[in-house]
């Protein structure tokens, strides 16, 4: 339910339609028609999250494994760098995830409008999200090269000053890699809005003009509530790609300066590298552990907000 106040200072209510309950959904499918994607997804998600826990138990290699407790976790706590890495992976998730949907929402809105081209300017919008995270990040290594990028040659020339070391600075590494991460990424959470505003019934637009509403109120109180299914999809994907967030990063900045920018993907990748791959895969464990912790609550939480509604 919500409600929008005109301009005469009246109060229009607008109902939603009720939602199909779960538990009215005849079961189409008999259950042995699932059997086949149980089995895929017991071999491809299941059985290596299981041999994922035991391994992180071991020191291993391809040829054998050696059970030693809880040794690889107590010694990847010990990390130096682990507490400024899971720092880091905190703030790039939650900074990803908050401007995607703040932007996603605001670009919707206006690519849902009857505007010139339209259809090409979604396009647009949605092309970073096809190339390759690979790909974007060199790209933008090069751009961002503070001595001959193109991005500090435009600022030098308008203001004269030189620009900032946007992935050498220990201060804007991290926010750096956001801001691209955000442009790769804002394309998806876009186009999740405008299917959410899509389906929208088009009643409550022309009750609330009739009405005298102006555009400002028709989205407080209609896009922004109505909505909100796309808002908690396009939170939960965003915080899951942040948090787990690896490509990108080590493509730009490799952790650095230093560990300025490190998160808990490429301390993981930094002790695969160096050939300690029990310790590598309990950081996975721990990785999967906090990404989970933060996940499942929220997306309970966002669920019965939706439900709500």
């Amino acid at each position: 339910m919500s409600s929008i106040t005109t301009h005469d200072g009246r109060q229009v209510t607008l109902s939603r339609p009720p939602r199909p309950s779960a538990r009215h959904v005849d079961a189409t499918y008999p259950l042995w028609f699932h059997i086949p994607g149980g089995i895929v997804y017991l071999a491809l998600f299941i059985v290596p999250t299981v041999f994922s826990f035991y391994f992180a138990f071991t020191r291993w290699t391809l040829f054998k494994a050696t059970f030693i407790g809880f040794d690889n976790f107590v010694l990847f706590f010990s990390e130096p760098g682990l507490i400024g890495s899971l720092k880091n992976t905190l703030i790039y998730g939650f900074l990803t995830s908050g401007l995607k949907v703040v932007l996603g929402m605001l670009l919707a809105v206006l690519l849902s409008a009857p505007i010139i081209a339209r259809g090409y300017l979604r396009s647009v919008t949605f092309f970073p999200v096809l190339i390759s995270s690979v790909g974007v990040g060199l790209t933008f290594q090069v751009l961002l090269d503070p001595f001959n990028g193109i991005v500090n040659k435009l600022i030098s020339s308008i203001t004269g000053a030189d620009g900032p070391g946007w992935l050498t600075d220990p201060n804007l590494a991290l926010l750096s890699v956001v801001g691209i991460d955000v442009w790769k990424g804002i394309g998806l959470a876009t186009l999740i809005y405008i299917a959410g505003i899509a389906a929208i019934p088009n009643e409550y637009f022309e009750a609330a003009r009739v009405d005298g509403a102006t555009s400002w109120q028709m989205f407080r109180n209609i896009i922004l509530p109505l909505s909100f299914p796309a808002t908690s999809t396009v939170i939960i994907l965003s915080l899951i790609g942040g948090l787990r967030s690896f490509d990108l990063i080590w493509t730009t900045t490799q952790g650095g300066p230093g560990f300025a920018s490190d998160v808990i993907a490429s301390v993981i990748y930094k002790q695969y590298q160096a050939g300690f791959y029990g310790l590598s895969t309990a950081g996975n464990v721990i990785l999967f552990v906090v990404v989970t912790a933060i996940i499942y609550p929220l997306s309970r939480w966002l669920n019965s907000k939706e439900t709500v509604l």
